[in-house]
């Protein structure tokens, strides 16, 4: 990290507030940062102190992705087959990371609200609906780019987001990576409220204020019978996706992806 930290994390009156914490890449997210988002959220549920943990980003979006320049720059200085190679141990390094903090904001005994205050797309897309509770601003999206750079869906989206929508229109989500407004998500029940931008921050801590008061045993089993019954999946969904995303890696389509994203200019696909 050069000139500011990445991640922000501030403890106050029984709440952790994690901020991704770069907004001049539309808080785009390297493995390091992924990791260090674990450790807060894996530190604070085993914290009797912390109540509620919440998450956000700095700036005009929530999260945009995971980082790919590092990627681009490999395949730029590399043959095809040496790029992807290298492409792969980058990437590989940052699913393990979003696998880590998916399970542990599914897992925390304690209530985390996502406060999506712009786009949520790719791995932030999976962050943010690996949350309890989400809260959006009206000019928020949500998106599973994944398919724009060649790859499949991550992050636990295969199990969070049908359990939420159901399979249409999880399999729309995925397969055409169009946008969702954060009212037509609401519609669709992917997110729980979605408010004006200047009132977001407001409504927002009304909801971190009423649960940091709450009955937090009665919260963690909540959460346990809900991840039970509706998330059941999830571990399983996430060893998938990971299976299916490094034989993706390998492929000449990831290779184009990413190298048209960094070009700026719709991939050609040709299935290789």
């Amino acid at each position: 990290m050069t000139g500011r930290p990445y991640l922000l994390a501030d403890e106050d009156d029984g709440v952790l507030r994690i901020v991704f914490n770069r907004p001049q890449r539309l808080n785009a997210l390297t493995a390091a940062v992924l990791r260090a988002a674990a450790d807060a959220v894996e530190k604070a549920a085993a914290d009797p102190a912390i109540r509620v943990i919440t998450l956000t980003g700095t700036g005009r979006a929530f999260c945009t992705g995971a980082d790919l320049t590092d990627v681009g720059h490999g395949m730029a200085s590399a043959g095809v087959s040496g790029a992807v190679r290298d492409a792969s141990g980058a990437t590989e390094d940052g699913i393990d990371a979003a696998n880590r903090l998916i399970r542990a904001i599914a897992d925390a005994p304690k209530p985390v609200v996502a406060v999506v205050n712009g786009p949520a797309a790719g791995v932030g897309c999976s962050i943010a609906t690996a949350c309890d509770l989400i809260w959006a601003a009206e000019s928020a999206y949500f998106l599973l780019a994944f398919a724009n750079v060649g790859l499949m869906p991550d992050g636990g989206t295969t199990a969070t987001i049908p359990a939420a929508i159901g399979r249409a229109r999880a399999a729309r989500m995925a397969l055409l990576a169009e946008r969702v407004p954060a009212q037509r998500a609401f519609d669709w029940g992917l997110i729980s409220a979605v408010v004006p931008d200047d009132q977001l921050a407001a409504e927002a801590d009304k909801v971190i204020a009423a649960l940091a008061t709450g009955p937090t045993a009665a919260y963690a089993e909540t959460k346990r019978a809900l991840r039970a019954s509706a998330l059941a999946g999830l571990d399983h969904a996430l060893s998938q996706e990971r299976a299916g995303q490094l034989r993706l890696f390998e492929r000449a389509d990831f290779t184009e992806g990413v190298r048209a994203f960094r070009e700026h200019r719709p991939a050609r696909f040709t299935g290789a």
